[in-house]
């Protein structure tokens, strides 16, 4: 039963709970973030998995009137993003801060819970620059006491909220974090069992700082340690709930007296007020599945369907071109394919096995070029000095601050520079070129790297080693074509702090020039393919491995490296045809010369929707490509080449199912709820971007929370969506033991599939039936007849 009224001090006494346990629970419910210039796709929800996927929305919804199926979003209807809090919905949870709010002319008075966001954002923006540049470490304690001796300094709050009284609050808090904790959790939990929820509205209302504090973590994990500043941030943002409670409770009145009865009373129905969110998205649920089925209907109809032409591998390839699974490179491979017969593509994870870091030659600056889900095992660095970027320049640039030089970046910038920055402006504008991050050319030109793995070179046979396991995973074993391309990608844009998010989230948010292009050397090898050999991989001595890199925005291939005319030919020819395609999505199918509207668009700082990524994705197909190579996917479908006959033991499909699926997962969520909640978990109009810290993300706008996901422009296009927000559809072609051996061994593999974050299917190798696998049981989905 609730406590009928709260604490009137916040002194601790023996008989209240530990509140470690509900602190741990709330900062484990939040999900990292990563920086501008690393920006890869994660599921916001990622740390919720082990529940239902509709249990975790209906409490976000409830806690903090997140929306994950948006009627109007999912339908595609009306002319405009709606936003989930003017979508019908029952009343959430309020914080404090907000709840003193309904007593408050906010027309013409700061609001609280603006204040509040605004002033530990601002603080959070200088602090976490700071600890980005190694001027200190930080621990939680830090993190708060340095907010406490801000903001104690701080008397410009009291001006701004008219509260004089206001800052001798802030002198009485705790100096340690723990008991501040302990002390605001005594006076304002009405009921201990549902502290942790409280605690996670409370990290909600600044739920892009949390998430950068939980992409710290996530670093931190990586490396072995444990050093968690969200128990930090979490404090500070208790700190102003206490603050402000006793505050009002020192001036009294009716004011203090509605605030406790309207306090009480939701602790109260809690419980009622999550059912009522859970009932209030049953239609939602069921239309978001009804919309799931028809695609998968659809897809299953291509899957099953027969080739007129049946393709073959009976000729010997011309070309061999293995891409990213990137929904883009499907519509680039259909086009490759069409040029010649014995054109062979292949789909694999961009960043094509190669656990590594970048590091310039000659600098300490080093970035890793793999899923975020891993740490790097190995460090790449030119075999020589480079010799074209000053270590000093380099650390200029790494971060981004060159954004702020390249074009109206923001017009906080011109407001700042005056006519001098006008000028530089118009200068960019007409006569720059693409500004590319300057730490993708130190490589260029370069065929030769050193790799190392704890600081001792790789030697030939470690490298074999290496290569064998790329090469079997990538079903590329046997037969080579006189060229074989090792394709990454990257995008081209200017005055896009969010650019890194159409490079490849494979490769860490980098383009994969890198990857493929130390992937070429090594197979370029005499010493590694002699190694290769006794492994079993016999590559003819007239085959050359080539890096490229796509450049998704105009869909051309760049490579690193001499390759035969006709084969330049047949790239440029396929570059044309996807351009055609896309433009229709590009609203420029009508253009004259669509070639030319497409790059120019790359090259104009004011388009804020250069292309459209990854919009559109809807499934992951882990197949041989002869099962689609038929198929017009639409650009909707990440594609894994894989024959289950050539993986002993299925370790390869483990690898697939518990990384390249997780990673299309994430980018599958990210898009999902950029859609469906802009809001809370898109970063809004990037019209009025301002970047935080060089690379730390955005405000929209000059405060506010910092924004995260992605921008409103690159999901809609002015007028309707242009990304359809569904689960992640995976069908793999594999046995039934081995896909249900794989699930049940890894529990966030099952998560993610008995929780219905995505849905799992199965396709025979007659391709005549699909089913389903779900909660450690086979249905029929589809079959042919």
């Amino acid at each position: 039963m609730l406590a009928s009224n709260l604490n009137a001090t916040t002194e601790a006494n023996t008989d209240t709970p530990d509140w470690q346990e509900a602190v741990t629970d709330a900062c484990n419910r939040i999900a990292p973030s990563w920086p501008l210039d690393q920006m890869i796709a994660v599921n916001p929800f990622w740390e919720m998995r082990d529940l239902p996927f509709t249990k975790v929305a209906s409490r976000m919804a409830a806690l903090n009137g997140i929306g994950c199926q948006n009627q109007a979003a999912l339908l595609h209807q009306g002319n405009g993003a709606v936003p989930a809090e003017t979508a019908s919905m029952p009343e959430h949870w309020q914080n404090l801060s907000a709840q003193l709010d309904r007593n408050r002319d906010t027309a013409h008075h700061v609001g609280w819970q603006d204040e509040v966001i605004h002033q530990i954002s601002q603080f959070c923006g200088d602090y976490f620059q700071r600890l980005d540049a190694g001027d200190f470490r930080a621990d939680a304690q830090d993190l708060y006491q340095s907010w406490l001796e801000m903001t104690r300094a701080d008397r410009g709050i009291a001006i701004v909220m008219e509260e004089p009284s206001l800052p001798s609050q802030f002198q009485v808090l705790p100096d340690q974090h723990d008991k501040l904790i302990t002390d605001a959790f005594n006076a304002l939990a009405a009921e201990p069992s549902y502290t942790a929820d409280y605690a996670h509205a409370l990290l909600l209302d600044i739920n892009g700082w949390s998430s950068w504090a939980a992409y710290l973590r996530w670093q931190s994990r990586l490396r072995g340690s444990e050093e968690d500043l969200l128990p930090g941030l979490l404090a500070i943002r208790l700190a102003w709930e206490l603050a402000i409670w006793r505050h009002v409770q020192h001036i009294g009145g009716a004011i203090f007296a509605e605030l406790k009865r309207g306090w009480l009373q939701q602790w109260d129905t809690w419980p009622e007020m999550l059912e009522i969110h859970e009932k209030s998205q049953t239609m939602g649920w069921r239309q978001l599945t009804e919309a799931e089925t028809a695609y998968q209907a659809q897809l299953a109809d291509k899957l099953l369907s027969k080739s007129e032409k049946q393709w073959t591998n009976d000729q010997p390839p011309k070309l061999q071109a293995a891409f990213c699974i990137d929904v883009r490179s499907e519509v680039f491979r259909r086009a490759l394919e069409a040029q010649d017969s014995a054109i062979q593509t292949l789909g694999f994870a961009g960043f094509f096995g190669l656990p590594i870091s970048y590091r310039p030659k000659g600098t300490g600056f080093s970035r890793p070029q793999l899923p975020g889900l891993l740490a790097p095992a190995l460090e790449v660095t030119e075999a020589e000095p480079s010799g074209r970027f000053s270590r000093q320049s380099l650390a200029n640039h790494s971060h981004w601050s060159q954004f702020s030089n390249a074009g109206p970046a923001s017009f906080s910038f011109i407001e700042s520079m005056g006519l001098a920055g006008l000028g530089r402006m118009v200068r960019k504008t007409f006569f720059g070129k693409s500004s590319a991050n300057p730490v993708d050319q130190l490589h260029k030109g370069h065929t030769e790297f050193e790799i190392r793995q704890n600081g001792a070179l790789l030697g030939a046979e470690e490298k074999a080693e290496l290569a064998g396991g790329i090469l079997r995973a990538m079903t590329l074993t046997h037969e080579f074509a006189p060229t074989v391309l090792l394709v990454g990608h990257g995008s081209s844009t200017r005055n896009n702090p969010h650019a890194a998010g159409l490079d490849c989230g494979a490769c860490g948010g980098q383009t994969g020039s890198v990857n493929v292009r130390v992937l070429a050397g090594i197979l370029n090898d005499a010493e590694v393919r002699a190694a290769l050999a006794d492994q079993g991989i016999s590559i003819p001595s007239e085959t050359r491995f080539v890096g490229a890199l796509h450049n998704t925005t105009t869909d051309e291939i760049e490579c690193a490296g001499d390759v035969p005319d006709d084969i330049r030919h047949f790239l440029a020819r396929a570059g044309a045809q996807a351009r055609s395609e896309r433009a229709v999505r590009l609203g420029i199918a009508t253009e004259n010369d669509v070639d030319s509207a497409i790059r120019k668009r790359s090259q104009d700082w004011s388009e804020v929707r250069p292309e459209w990524g990854l919009a559109g994705n809807a499934s992951f197909i882990v197949a041989p490509r002869s099962a689609t190579r038929h198929l017009d996917l639409g650009g909707r479908s990440f594609l894994h080449d894989y024959r289950w006959r050539e993986d002993e033991g299925f370790g390869i499909l483990e690898l697939i199912m518990t990384a390249p699926m997780v990673v299309t997962h994430w980018i599958n969520l990210q898009y999902f709820m950029s859609v469906t909640d802009n809001f809370h978990y898109g970063s809004g109009n990037k019209v009025l971007h301002n970047v935080v810290g060089g690379h730390l993300g955005v405000f929209e706008g000059n405060g506010g929370d910092l924004r995260i996901g992605l921008p409103l422009q690159s999901v809609h296009d002015g007028q309707r969506w242009m990304h359809e927000p569904l689960r992640l559809s995976v069908y793999i072609a594999a046995p039934k033991d081995a896909i249900a051996e794989i699930a049940t061994k890894h529990k966030v593999v099952q998560d993610l599939i008995d929780n219905e974050w995505l849905y799992l299917f199965r396709v025979d190798d007659e391709q005549t039936l699909i089913e389903r696998f779900y909660r450690n049981q086979w249905e029929t989905g589809a079959k042919v007849g």
